[in-house]
């Protein structure tokens, strides 16, 4: 397994149970194929260099995982059809194995 880190934000409006639903999808597509989570780092509202969809703020989250990377692909589908998610990014960390 290879390690990542997937950096998401959400509308700061959203209610608790809608992020707290959006934090369980990407926990279970991530155990499904296998997955662990390392950890989780809640940044909280951070202003956006840009307005995205009328946002100009975004609730931030980190989460480090270890993943086959086959799927990743099931990850990245996931987080683009969920609505909740503004933007996300998966990278592929090299210093951690």
């Amino acid at each position: 397994m290879k390690a990542y880190e997937l950096l998401f934000f959400v509308d700061p409006n959203l209610d608790p149970e809608t992020r707290l639903a959006v934090m369980k999808r990407i926990d279970t597509t991530i155990a499904e194929g296998n997955g662990k989570v390392d950890n989780v780092d809640e940044w909280g509202k951070r202003k956006l260099a840009y307005a995205i969809d009328k946002l100009t703020e975004g609730d931030y989250t980190l989460i480090n995982f270890h993943a086959d990377p086959a799927s990743i692909a099931e990850l990245d589908r996931v987080l683009r059809i969920t609505d909740a998610v503004i933007r996300h990014m998966i990278v592929r960390r090299d210093d951690q194995e």
